[in-house]
């Protein structure tokens, strides 16, 4: 009988408190079970869009600002869920977290489909979007947890974020089509989504290394924390109520006060986010009123948008080969750590900007329906090549901060995805839909150029920067709290 040597146990248990030495399978899938856990949360986002009709007409609602409350009241737990659970992912761990948030969102859902008024409805999809607002700033730290090699976080990320644009495009076709059956079946079809999506759920490891550790230690295991590959901090506490409320939740408000990368990235995301959420109202003045289709044909017109996302990925890791192979070579500029994410955001904003002049000018009664539709193809590119670029600088930037980093730019751009659809009636009655599109053009345009700005100051905004420097004096897996100080 073979004796395994001593030292065997402290290396097994060093394994598995430091996820990034975890076998590639298990990580597959971590990324497979996050990447259900943000679809979810987002196919929710949009999902009443294309059941506003019946909903209202169930209800007997006239004012058609009403019936934007479903979606806007969702967006608007997005803005309050990221702000707390966030942070509060990098204190008590992203298992727990996820899992208790999405128990919620799956009992508001539940509540949605059964909801016996539209102010029950509106304040069900509240409360479902507050928990909902979890998975989209949680897992992006998961991610940042279990990757090490830039490279494989990039690719992560990048179909984290595909999920986070797939979600919302489904959500009108669905809610177009089974709302002929009775809106409530919308919801239904929902929580039967997130029910299949529980078994996987379950499995979810935590990711968080301090969390790790101190499960751990507790358990005896004391003796791993000596060991020069486990980078992780064994003095992690239960914080006071003091201290969460003035760092821990207060850890996303002050970055984006005071850390340059994380405000501009924050205000074209928000911009961006709230131009997509604001179709799903413009969408239906452009096809429903000027083409005379029905809700559910109209929910077809976003499946361009879907189709563009998944081009993005391509165009993600076609790029992501050519600078793998730029550093083979020694090129000077991928020494520049703005070049490993920022190009692609310098690709997709002017294009992101050029499609919304397309849709602007080629829907007109005269022009086949096709045309401004296909505009939503590059549009869905240009869209989620912004959102990987600059999320990734995020998580790159931040590292150990990286949950609070994104529960920032989660949080900052449902604010403006809440309130800038509740706009649409109005600006495009006024301006009708050719300057109304145009001008958000015009808007997204400014903000293009953000990402070139980065790329030439990013390097001096980040050695100005307090939360990145600590990340160079802190090991990789220190609690935040201790990295902060």
């Amino acid at each position: 009988m073979l004796i395994k040597p001593p030292e065997t146990q402290p290396v097994q248990a060093a394994v598995r408190i430091d996820p990034y030495t975890w076998s590639s399978q298990r990580k597959a899938f971590v990324f497979v079970v996050g990447a259900i856990a943000v679809a979810n949360s987002t196919l929710g986002s949009a999902l009443p869009s294309g059941a506003a009709s019946f909903i209202a007409a169930d209800f007997g609602v006239e004012n058609e600002q009403l019936l934007i409350l479903p979606i806007t009241c969702y967006l608007i737990g997005y803005i309050l869920g990221p702000i707390v659970f966030g942070p509060l992912s990098e204190t008590y761990g992203r298992r727990p977290i996820t899992l208790l948030t999405i128990t919620f969102y799956t009992i508001f859902t539940l509540a949605c489909a059964l909801a016996p008024t539209f102010a029950a409805l509106v304040v069900f999809r509240l409360f479902a979007g507050i928990f909902a607002s979890s998975p989209p700033a949680v897992t992006g730290g998961i991610y940042a947890d279990i990757y090490s090699d830039p490279k494989a976080r990039g690719r992560a990320m990048a179909g984290y974020m595909a999920a986070t644009t797939l979600g919302p495009t489904m959500g009108p076709l669905m809610s177009g089509y089974l709302s002929e059956m009775g809106w409530r079946w919308t919801f239904w079809v929902a929580l039967m989504i997130v029910g299949a999506s529980w078994p996987f759920l379950l499995f979810l490891p935590e990711t968080f290394g301090p969390v790790l550790q101190r499960k751990h230690a507790i358990t005896g295991l004391t003796s791993v924390t000596t060991d020069a590959n486990i980078l992780a901090s064994t003095q992690l506490s239960r914080e006071n109520w003091h201290h969460l409320f003035t760092r821990v939740l207060a850890r996303p408000v002050k970055m984006f006060c005071t850390e340059s990368i994380v405000l501009f990235s924050c205000l074209y995301l928000s911009l961006i986010y709230a131009i997509f959420y604001l179709f799903f109202e413009a969408y239906p003045i452009i096809f429903e009123g000027m083409y005379g289709m029905a809700p559910g044909e109209c929910g077809l017109m976003f499946l361009p948008i879907a189709v563009g996302a998944l081009l993005s990925f391509g165009v993600y890791l076609g790029y992501d080969l050519v600078y793998q192979r730029a550093r083979e070579q020694d090129k000077h500029w991928v020494k520049v750590e703005e070049y490993r994410r920022l190009p692609l955001a310098c690709i997709g904003g002017p294009l992101f900007s050029a499609t919304i002049f397309w849709l602007a000018w080629a829907a007109r009664p005269s022009v086949h329906w096709i045309v401004p539709a296909m505009a939503g193809v590059p549009f869905g590119i240009g869209f989620l090549l912004i959102f990987m670029a600059l999320v990734n600088y995020l998580a790159d930037a931040y590292g150990i901060f990286a949950a609070s980093a994104l529960a920032a730019a989660s949080g900052s751009r449902s604010i403006l995805g809440a309130v800038l659809p509740l706009a649409t009636n109005e600006m495009y009655g006024r301006l009708g839909l050719h300057w109304a599109t145009s001008l958000l053009g015009f808007l997204s345009l400014l903000m293009a150029i953000i990402p070139f700005v980065f790329i030439k100051f990013g390097r001096y905004l980040r050695e100005n920067s307090k939360f990145s420097q600590s990340l160079k004096a802190t090991r990789p897996e220190e609690s935040p709290d201790k990295a902060e100080q």
